[in-house]
């Protein structure tokens, strides 16, 4: 997976990278089509704001956080994706197993 790590207004410190790179295995192993990861890390005054858009075949999932620690804001826009890659596995998987059956009653 291609992965895009970038700041506003914040240089991005080898420690803010580990953070990211630990929990790719979170997304790899859910689902190891993904296409790409674009992250971007911004300060506002006293909030620490972290965005990622997660390319996957056939959409993109998108998730922002904002706390007053950008550890923590990087842990929760991960978890949303985790919960967003989760519900759109979930569709794909649904829709291709309607199809097998409705193939198998009516073929």
């Amino acid at each position: 997976m291609q992965v895009q790590l970038s700041g506003q207004q914040i240089e991005i410190t080898p420690a803010l990278r580990d953070r990211v790179n630990s929990h790719l295995d979170r997304l790899t192993r859910l689902d190891g089509k993904s296409v790409g990861l674009s992250v971007v890390l911004s300060v506002d005054k006293l909030q620490q704001r972290a965005e990622g858009t997660l390319g996957v075949t056939g959409t993109s999932l998108h998730a922002e956080a904002t706390s007053s620690d950008m550890y923590a804001s990087i842990d929760q826009m991960f978890d949303k994706l985790v919960t967003q890659l989760r519900k759109h596995r979930e569709k794909v998987c649904d829709k291709h197993q309607r199809e097998v059956r409705d193939e198998r009653q009516y073929g």
